[in-house]
């Protein structure tokens, strides 16, 4: 068969990969209403089909964890759009009627930094701007970004259904962010409260975990005389607020104090404490004796609730002293540390230091201390939450994987404290009670995802005679997401799944690798440590882009990106081409599939070798072990079928080789599609078969 002039040059991505993808677009094959016609169609007209249930008919569906809507996507975010978009493509092709829901999320506390840095950089400050203004300047920057993501996600070849594409704030996704506000509130479990919370003293606004960061510290430990007592701290400035002295109640060395009351001379005067015993206190600490200071440490405030302690506030929202700080007044934490050491020592209430190691959080994106302050928040309640989503993992509803990542959910769900879900910003969800300036946390959206996607609460009744997307794709089938927000956004979902829908959100949880840079960095655009997947496109192509980000994920919890993979990519791309215009140039006209069951021994060894890579690779990507079966086909491909059986078949002309080489050859590149799909898709237009479809929907 004569091959076109197109073909007989080397493979050239960058004149594929965009009319490919036009043509997938065009198809309808996104959308799972499209695969569903087409498998009736099916039913109809294909013999082999009749009788059988069509294709198409059981819902998949996977719930894109919607990217930051405030700057591009890096490494990182192209590896779970690829992991993702083979999961969906090979689904698709098992017959499935596969939806994969794109999105993107306003993100308020990061996005409403990145909009003021802009803003700086034009000399311009949101306190200059009335909030309205702020709000829809920071809309549209966020609106564009999204344009940019989305033609990234589309050169990447992600098989989304874009028809169904949502932001956290589309108006109807608003809507159901303040109804389940509004339910939760009304049933008790949303208060608004004072407690402790991480506060930043640089952006005036309370933080989610996600916001800070933990960072070892070495610091002085100081031991101080409480009367009878020595206690060890590293805050000696927060002294001002201690309520109470607490012990362990297995501690004999203080068990004759438990219920006194001790008194004794500080910097203020006399000052009389309480001491009490808690099971929180650590007997290895120090001394085994500790301060309470329920405003300025979360779990002295849970000791605080559990013995009706009193509470005093001494630092304020800018990090300096209020009043009750009495010498301290006014000054800055750090200046009162400075005072209050000063004065202990002339008064010999300092016995000794020590060098301590230990964990303090900073905010994640300025670095500045995270101040643990006493602020008029609003809270959710989290216990009977807690142990609703507890209870989906261990009773196996949902299963992690690796199953290693459901202790990490479990431990956070045992030591749970209320969640803080208001912010002190312009940008975001804002509370929907009158005369609250306070927006909620951008989890709380993110924690109505898998539903609100999918347009609960309005899908209780049919819309035209046709079912609502809800009670056809809920519950999904598969989470995929990084480990760093298990806690903060997986086990919300599950939560907020079965507390409004009755039912879990997923069945799997897929916790895939992080991206590092090859010093071990955690790839980061504002840090410069990132990589732009646009770029590495634009030079190697997406298929030798998405090979090298599945070559790497091989099971490890990391990945030190090496770009010598996307070389090795685009060098297997042109193993595939060069073989397949060989294979199509020698087979003018493949009759006689599938094969006849008497072959020759040269054919015998490859057909069993490719029975067993079809085997096994599908096994591996059940397993979601995408890495290994990429290196299964790679292996099989290259070796044993051009190194090895392509060789062999230049001395064989007889018509079952030339059947076995298409055989083989229409196959791997079956098989390959969910890894590389735009060449598999352009060498697909180049088989001649009979009855043929474009292959995003052949058979597996």
């Amino acid at each position: 068969m004569a091959l076109p002039d197109k073909f007989l040059k080397p493979y050239d991505n960058k004149a594929v990969e965009g009319s490919i993808y036009k043509r997938w677009e065009d198809s309808g094959f996104f959308n799972p209403d499209s695969l569903a016609a087409l498998g009736a169609e099916e039913r109809g007209t294909d013999a082999e089909s009749r009788g059988k249930k069509p294709r198409f008919t059981e819902p998949y569906t996977i719930i894109m964890p919607p990217p930051n809507a405030n700057g591009s996507l890096h490494v990182g975010h192209a590896l779970f759009v690829t992991l993702q978009d083979l999961l969906v493509r090979y689904k698709r092709m098992r017959g499935y009627k596969t939806l994969w829901l794109p999105g993107a999320d306003h993100a308020g506390f990061e996005t409403q930094l990145v909009y003021e840095k802009k803003l700086e950089k034009e000399g311009r400050s949101r306190f200059k701007m009335d909030r309205d203004e702020f709000y829809k300047e920071t809309l549209a920057f966020t609106e564009a970004n999204r344009k940019f993501m989305e033609g990234q996600l589309r050169q990447l070849g992600a098989s989304c259904d874009w028809s169904r594409e949502k932001f956290t704030l589309d108006p109807d996704i608003v809507q159901t962010v303040y109804g389940t506000f509004k339910k939760l509130h009304e049933d008790g479990l949303i208060y608004r409260g004072v407690r402790p919370v991480n506060w930043s003293t640089k952006y005036q606004t309370s933080l989610s975990d996600l916001e800070t960061k933990t960072v070892e510290r070495k610091d002085p430990l100081y031991y101080l005389k409480y009367g009878p007592f020595v206690l060890a701290t590293v805050r000696p400035e927060t002294k001002f607020g201690d309520t109470a002295v607490a012990v362990n109640p297995n501690d004999t060395r203080y068990a004759a104090w438990v219920g006194k009351e001790i008194e004794f001379e500080s910097l203020i005067g006399p000052v009389k404490l309480k001491v009490i015993a808690d099971e929180y206190v650590d007997m290895e600490f120090g001394t085994g004796a500790v301060k309470v200071t329920p405003a300025h440490d979360p779990a002295d405030f849970e000791i605080k609730e559990r013995h009706g302690l009193e509470i005093y506030r001494v630092i304020d929202e800018k990090g300096r002293m209020t009043g009750e700080a009495k010498i301290c007044a006014g000054l800055k934490t750090g200046e009162c540390r400075t005072e209050v050491l000063a004065e202990l020592e002339k008064l010999g209430l300092i016995e000794k230091k020590e060098k301590y190691v230990h964990n303090i959080s900073k905010c994640y994106r300025c670095g500045t201390t995270i101040e643990p302050i006493l602020s008029k928040q609003w809270f959710l309640k989290m216990k009977d939450l807690a142990k609703t989503a507890s209870d989906a993992v261990e009773n196996g509803s949902v299963r992690f994987y690796p199953e290693s990542f459901a202790k990490t959910y479990l431990d956070w769900l045992k030591n749970i404290r209320d969640w803080t879900i208001s912010r002190q910003l312009w940008w975001g969800h804002k509370i929907p009670l009158e005369g609250v300036d306070d927006v909620l946390d951008t989890w709380f959206s993110s924690a109505l995802w898998p539903f609100a996607t999918l347009g609960w609460p309005h899908s209780a009744k049919a819309s035209r005679g046709k079912p609502f997307d809800l009670e056809t794709f809920y519950p999904t089938q598969v989470l995929s997401t990084a480990r760093d927000i298990i806690n903060l956004w997986v086990g919300r979902m599950i939560f907020s799944g079965l507390e409004f829908m009755s039912e879990k959100p997923f069945s799997k949880v897929i916790i895939h690798a992080t991206v590092l840079n090859k010093e071990g960095q955690r790839m980061s655009k504002s840090l410069g440590t990132g990589t732009d997947p646009l770029k590495l496109i634009e030079e190697f192509g997406a298929d030798a882009t998405r090979f090298a980000l599945i070559w790497q994920a091989m099971g490890g919890q990391d990945i030190k990106w090496q770009q010598e993979a996307v070389v090795a990519g685009r060098k297997f791309l042109n193993k595939i081409w060069n073989a397949s215009r060989f294979v199509i140039n020698r087979v003018s006209d493949p009759q006689g599939l599938p094969l006849e069951k008497s072959v020759e021994e040269i054919n015998k060894d490859i057909l069993e070798k490719f029975e067993s890579a079809k085997k096994e690779v599908s096994a591996l990507i059940e397993k979601f072990e995408f890495g290994p079966a990429l290196h299964l086909i790679y292996d099989f491909f290259w070796h044993d079928f051009c190194d090895v059986y392509l060789e062999q078949s230049k001395k064989s002309l007889t018509s079952k080789t030339n059947q076995t080489l298409f055989y083989v050859l229409s196959g791997s590149i079956k098989l390959l599609h969910p890894f590389i799909p735009f060449i598999t898709e352009a060498l697909w237009d180049k088989i001649s078969l009979a009855g043929k479809k474009m292959l995003i929907v052949e058979k597996w």
